[in-house]
Order: C-alpha cells, then structure tokens, then sequence
C-alpha cells in the first residue's frame, strides 16, 4: 500500500484525523539545472556522466563559481540536496590538476566521516553506493573497467580518514602521503594541531577546509570549534599557507552571521535551492484528552507507537526520533511488546524481500551505541532489512541511510531547524514523503499544537557562539602556545594584541608560559588538549559494564556530566530494548556496572538546585517584580529516585542516593515578585509559598499520633529507630481555613521518611511560582530561538539573588553564559505575554502537563495562583 493510501485512510479516520491540528503539503518541485563548467576536469565529466548525472543542480554551478573565484561559500540548501557535490568537485579538479595540492575535511562525528568517505571514494572510482545484487549487473562491471583506466582512480589511494578508530601503524603515511584528509574537530584539536611538525608537508600545501554540517557547530560547541579553526589558520599561516574554506548547512536564521563568526574571513552565501523534491506532507497530531479536569492527554509515546505501526504495517519504512535516549529506548521497547514480527498488509510489495528473515526488523539508533552496531543499523537501512529505526539526533546529520518514506516525531525536537532537519531525514528522493509531529504533554508542544502558524511561518532558530566566552578562549590559548609560540603583539583571530597579552600574562603568571624577550614558550609540563572537552563541560565517558561468561564486556558510554542522573545506583538504564539494572557507579574509575533485568519499571531520578549570586550586570523595575541578569553558581545534586510502572507511569516507589554535588558558574536572568505584588496575592488567597504555620497545638497532637500510631509507620510498619517518625495530613494543611480542622487527629497519620515523600508527592500542592517556572521553562527556549537544554530554571520563594524576595530564575547550561540570559531581559514583556496567553487558554480544572504543571493526584495544579501572578506581571 502506497503512503498516499495510508494517509487518506487517515483522513477518514475519525479517531485520528480529529487529533490532527495542521496538515501542510509542500508540493513536488521539479530540479533546476546548470551545464558543467566549461573548465571541469574530464575526468570528473566522465565520473558524473557514469553516475546518470548529466548536468549541475544551479546551486552546485554557484558554489562552483564562487570556490575557482578564491571566495569562501557556505552553501545553505535542503536535506539531499547535493551538497556534498558542491564541495567534491572543485576540490577533485583542483587534485587532478595539481599534484601538491591538499585538503581537510571537517564532519562533526566520525560516522558522518566515514559515511562521506565511502561516497568519496565511490565517485573517485567511478562506482555507484549500490547494493550487492545491483553490482551484478553488467553494466557496474563496464564502470567498474572504466574507472581503472581514469586519472581520478589514482586519487582513491590518496583519501584517508583519520581520526580515533585509525590503526596507529597507518598513521605515518597518511601524514605523509594522503592528498584529501577526511578527520573531526575532536581529531583535529587533539590530535593533529598540537602535533603539527609531523604533519609540515600537508600544512604547507594545503589549500581547502571543509566544514560540514556547519549548523551543528553552535552553542558551546561551536564556541570551541572556533577556536580551533583560529588555531587551525594559525598553524597555516606558519607553513605558508591560507586555505579556503568551503561550508556547508541545514537552514537556519543566520548562516551567514555564523560563518563569519566560525572562520572570521567574509563569505558568500548560497542558499537557492535547484535541488528536485518529492511532495512532503506535514502533519501536526495532538494525543487526544482523556481527562478533561486534569488536562492530561493520551501519551505520546503510545499514540507515537500506535501510528508507527500504521506505518510499518503498510509498508512504510519509518524513521522515528525520540528526544531523549531514554525516550529512543522506551518506543522501542513498546514496539517489541505489542506484537514482535510485524505483519505487512500488502504482501505482494514485498515478494522480493520475503527470503529476507531480518525484513520486518526494528532497532535503535543514538549515542552511547558502539561504532559496529552503528554501521550495521545504516546498512540495514539503506537495503532495506531494518524497516524501522527509533532514533535521537544522531540519525539528524547527513549520514546515508538511503530513501525513507516517513519521519515520526515524538514531540517538539526543540528548535525549528531541527524539526525541519529531522523531518528532511524523510523524502530524500522524489517520492512522497510524510512527517509526523506528535505533540507532548510539554506546553512548548502544546503551544504549537494551537498554533501551527507560528511553527510554519517562523524563520528558523539562530545559531549562536561566543568564541571570545574567557573560559573556553583561555583552554585553547594554552593550546595554541603549547602548538606555537606566541609572539608580543600577535593576535589570535580577531582578539586584539592588547586583550591577548591580558591572557598571555595570566598564564604565565601561573607559571604555564614563559616570556623571554618578546614571545611567550608553552613551559608546563602537562599536553593541555587533552583536557579540553569540545563537546560537553565534562570530559570523562562513563563505560558501562555488564558481566558475561567470559568476563566484562562494554554495552555503551555515557558522558561523565550524565552519569549521576542517568545510571546512578539502582537506575533502569535501556539499552536496545533490554533493561539493565546499575548495580554500582565509580566516578572515579568512571565505570558504571550492570546486570540485565526484567524490572516492569523505570527509575526518574530526583535532583536538588540551589542558586547564589555572584554579580547583578543589569536590572530594572517591570510590572509587579523587578527583572535582572547576572552571573551565578549553580549547584544541582541528584538525592533519589523514582519508580514508575511502564506504559500506566504508576509511581511505584523511592530510593535515597548520596552522588557528589555539581557546580556550574553562569549567567542567568530572574524576576523577583514585589512585596506589594505577594501582599496582594495574600489578600486574594492567591499566595502559597508562605512556610506553613501549624498552630499551636501542633506538637502535641504530632506527638498523640504517633503514639496512637504505636511509632510504626502506618504505610509499611517500619518501627521508628533513633528518628521520629514523620506525621502527614491527608488532606493538606493548605486546604483548610484554620488550623484547628487541620489537626484533627483524624487528618493525622504516622509515616517514615520514605513513605511521607511518597505521600506528599499524591497530595502535593503546586504553588503558583511553581507553575509560573513550569510554564517559563518551556516557553522560554522558543523566544530565545535556542535549543531546550541550552537553559533551565529555578524557583524559590525566599531566593538569595533578591534579598530574599520570590524569584523565578532562567538560567544558561553553559558555562559562562552564551548570551541567552541578556536576551531573555529583553524579551521580558513578549514572554510574559504568552505564558499568560497560554495558561488563560488552557482547558483544564487546575493545571496540567500543558501549561503550569500537575499538581499531586489528591493535590492542587496551582493553575490559579500562576494565572494571578501572571496577571500581575502583565
């Protein structure tokens, strides 16, 4: 059955089309072309004429155009619009035509390198990325003769990878002998600039850079990847040489801006796409609700289930991304439960497959999976065994996994370029393709369920970058002067002579350089790449560990900054499916081990924030509070644990854990309630963040029910041991007028610590600065244009950073800030506005997931009180 089929069946679906909220059709857009270029070498001709390619997408002629002008481009088009050619191709004729020439390609991750270089490799050698039974063909096997009498197979030799997984006694001659160098920036940073000398010869000749995937570089990472393409210039320039650089990107708001800002050199831009594209179908589902008073809707990550086996079913191949690991994880599992081998509908579109055992296969796809299982999903892929892959945004970038029918969203990716990106992963040919966005509970989803316009017509996010951020400029000045020496007055890209020598002096205060006439040695004694982090503020990787008959073997990796929440003592971490219990986590020998499990639950883990301000930069008066954004010190501990049942969620029970706390110093904005704002809410009885006042009969009638109670906790008997016991309201204090009703014995019973927490949690009561954070923390990432883990909040009713008064704080992930929290100031009225828009539209009784937050099953959501202070500030 054709996709077409399937989604009119859809359409007259009542229990599916009445939960789709937008439903985009982009039609098919035929391919604008362009001859080769007069000059192009005839080899490469005859390479793309073998390949059925008879003429130039009009984007591949403007990049060409611009690269033999000595410009560097940065070519901004669509998924599988060819842009790999934009680049191979001059650079190919630039080898061919002379011999000393030399080129470094950049790719974010070492399987995107790989994968570009086997598509390298086959246009070199004149082949096709073919199947085994296609190259039966006798046809590939006159290619295949043609390629072994062409000049541009003598370069195929010449085409090395070099990165992490290179054998070590392969190392010496590509260094030596390799034309076109194929790495990653953590490569590059480590471990081919700080040990330049050996690699003088390509230095000097070389005369391109090329960097792939431009827009993923932003954000911390791109701050260091700057940096490292300053160091990059740097070492260049040492041996000669000024190579140009060619970019590549996925759209987003400002390429432009951020090319500049990666490469520090002008650019020109092309971003008119001639590629050919197949109609594209862009759905928006919202679950539907199941409990009108709760706002809570159907999961989505069952509704992502149930439609992607509509899919698969129908023949479909589907690509399902997650957002998280666990998430990636937790649809996989779903998918395997319901059913194992999957049932095709149509069975006589798959006569030509059925030999094929693995045909209906469904796997997992993200990081922490090692290189070969890897490989052997994008196989699976491309020939179609493997019909369904669940994914993170690892399967986001360009590696070749062939022509999919559908991308499935399981929720707001987070940004609008990386919608756009995920649901490009579908459509790579000129088939109808369909993408799938399933809105979450997430009240960022839910705002854009309601208003798919703003989704549709918005320009994509900016990416943003602070190469001058002092943290990640001071690591990777100790870099470049253990790479060169810096001389008095020389700048590193464009910060100036004068700030540099700042730094040069702090550091060789520290006794890292020394000075000696008029330049600075690298003097200390330690390789200081190799403590510098590219890509997360914690270098260490986690190995896990799971015992098996012949010893350990190592399933995955987390990253050191994870580890506490994601595989502490006692977590249900998921692994292609299968449920491991961490049985122990050394932080110091950054090994976690494992065991399988068939644990019916997964584990949330619980954390503990606290803020303190270093220094206010600026503040003003606004409607009911005051607004300001300064730099802070974050310290967040994970304390505990929780067990949910799978697909019902049931809390099923608590853990206690004792994890060392993390520190993050960094900039963050906050608006602090006034005191005439709270006194206000006090008088309307719209104010619960008062410490609660028991009365003062409190101590004796505790003391009457604990005694009444035989001092064992009344949930599982615990007798009370060297601890008092704690004693709960069943129906909370806050609920009552007065405290005499409240502490009726009657409304008292006797708990342990562990089993209050529990009943606190069914009984809790969300107050409306709660929800207010609730609320700021989802929306806030869609007006700063920025991804969702770029920022994260805070409340406390008695906060440090005003002097006590009620504060909301958003606060930036990255060390040292990027820039968010000052924008965040400026755009204090706009997001005000929408929070309230949101929370005054939402159709539930008293909070919910979409807009300020549950509040306990038997508890209050606080949705009032968040309106009123809503109220308040607008």
């Amino acid at each position: 059955m054709s996709l077409s089929t399937l989604l009119d069946i859809w359409r007259d679906t009542p229990s599916i089309a009445a939960n789709i909220t937008a439903w985009w059709t982009f039609p098919a857009r035929p391919g604008q072309f362009a001859p080769f270029p007069p000059d192009l070498h005839p080899a490469l001709a005859a390479a793309l004429e073998s390949r059925s390619i008879e003429a130039l997408y009009t984007h591949q002629a403007a990049a060409w155009q611009h690269i033999h002008a000595g410009r560097h481009p940065v070519i901004v088009t669509g998924t599988a619009s060819g842009k790999t050619l934009c680049y191979n191709l001059p650079i190919l004729d630039r080898l061919l035509r002379h011999p000393d020439a030399r080129a470094l390609y950049l790719f974010p991750t070492k399987a995107l390198a790989q994968d570009q270089a086997e598509a390298l490799r086959n246009l070199v050698s004149n082949q096709k990325s073919v199947s085994s039974n296609q190259k039966k063909e006798i046809r590939n096997k006159n290619l295949e003769q043609r390629a072994s009498q062409s000049p541009i197979s003598n370069l195929q030799s010449l085409v090395a990878t070099y990165d992490g997984d290179t054998p070590t006694s392969a190392r010496p001659a590509i260094r030596q002998n390799a034309r076109l160098v194929i790495t990653n920036p953590d490569m590059l940073h480590s471990g081919i600039l700080p040990h330049h000398t050996r690699w003088a010869d390509f230095f000097h000749r070389l005369q391109f850079v090329v960097i792939d995937e431009m827009h993923v570089y932003r954000g911390v990472f791109g701050s260091h990847i700057a940096n490292v393409l300053r160091r990059l210039k740097r070492v260049a320039r040492f041996y000669g040489a000024a190579p140009q650089f060619i970019l590549t990107s996925a759209t987003i708001a400002n390429p432009a801006e951020l090319a500049e800002r990666l490469i520090e050199e002008p650019i020109a831009l092309v971003d008119e796409d001639g590629a050919a594209r197949g109609a594209k179908h862009f759905v928006i589902y919202n679950p539907p609700i199941v409990d009108y008073d709760l706002g809570l809707r159907r999961s989505a990550l069952q509704e992502t289930v149930r439609l992607s086996r509509e899919l698969l079913t129908h023949n479909i191949q589907t690509l399902i991304f997650g957002r998280a690991r666990r998430s990636v994880e937790m649809i996989l599992k779903y998918l395997k439960d319901e059913g194992g081998t999957l049932r095709v509908k149509d069975e006589k579109e798959i006569s030509a497959f059925i030999l094929h055992p693995s045909f209906f296969e469904v796997r997992a796809y993200r990081s922490g999976y090692l290189p070969r299982q890897r490989r052997e999903i994008e196989r699976g892929l491309r020939e179609g065994q493997v019909r369904a892959v669940v994914a993170t945004t690892a399967l986001e970038l360009g590696i070749d996994i062939g022509g999919l029918d559908a991308a499935v969203l399981a929720g707001y990716p987070g940004t609008i370029a990386g919608t756009w990106q995920q649901a490009g992963r579908a459509g790579r040919q000129q088939d109808d393709s369909l993408a799938l966005l399933i809105a979450t509970a997430n009240p960022l989803d839910q705002f854009l369920a309601h208003h798919p316009d703003y989704f549709f017509e918005r320009s994509p996010e900016q990416a943003l970058i602070n190469p001058d951020n002092w943290l990640i400029l001071l690591q990777h000045l100790r870099c470049a002067a253990f790479e060169l020496p810096f001389r008095r007055g020389e700048g590193f890209g464009r910060v100036d002579a004068a700030l540099l020598a700042e730094f040069l002096q702090f550091l060789q205060a520290g006794g890292e350089l020394h000075a000696s006439a008029e330049t600075f040695f690298w003097m200390a004694d330690h390789y200081p790449a190799e403590g510098v982090s590219l890509r997360s503020a914690s270098p260490e990787r986690v190995l896990l560990q799971v015992e098996v008959a012949d010893g350990l073997t190592t399933i995955g990796e987390v990253d050191g900054a994870s580890a506490p929440w994601m595989v502490h003592p006692q977590a249900i971490y998921l692994h292609e499916g299968q449920s491991y219990l961490v049985e122990t986590l050394d932080l110091e020998q950054n090994l976690a081990r494992l065991r399988p499990s068939q644990a019916d639950y997964y584990t949330e883990p619980k954390r503990e924030t606290t803020v303190q301000l270093v220094t206010t930069s600026r503040t003003d008066v606004v409607p009911g509070a005051a607004k300001a954004f300064g730099e802070i010190v974050v310290t967040t501990q994970v304390v505990g644990y929780r067990q949910r049942r799978w697909f019902s969620n049931e809390p099923l029970g608590e853990g206690e854990l004792s994890l060392p706390p993390a520190e993050l110093q960094t900039t963050g904005y906050w608006l602090a309630l006034t005191e005439a704002t709270v006194e206000q809410l006090r008088a309307q009885g719209l104010w619960s963040n008062d410490p609660n006042d028991y009365g003062p009969n409190w101590a004796a009638q505790r003391r009457a029910a604990r005694a009444r109670d035989g001092y064992r906790c009344q949930m599982c008997g615990l007798p009370e041991r060297g601890r008092e016991h704690d004693v709960h309201h069943k129906i909370p204090f806050r609920t009552f007028a007065s405290y005499e009703p409240a502490n009726q014995l009657s409304n008292l019973i006797t708990l342990c610590r562990s089993c209050h927490r529990r009943a606190e949690t069914a009984v809790r009561v969300r107050s409306g600065l709660g929800g207010l954070a609730f609320t700021l923390s989802h929306l806030a990432p869609l007006f700063l244009m920025c991804d969702a883990n770029d920022v994260a909040v805070h409340h406390d009713p008695q906060s440090p950073l005003t002097f006590g008064q009620p504060a909301v704080v958003i606060y930036e992930t990255t060390p040292g800030g990027l820039g968010f929290s000052e924008r965040l100031f400026d755009l204090h009225a706009d997001l005000m506005g929408h929070a309230h828009e949101l929370v005054a539209a939402c159709g539930c009784a008293d909070g919910c997931p979409s807009c300020v937050g549950p509040g306990g099953e038997e508890g209050r959501g606080g949705k009032r009180e968040a309106l009123a202070i809503l109220e308040a500030l607008v």
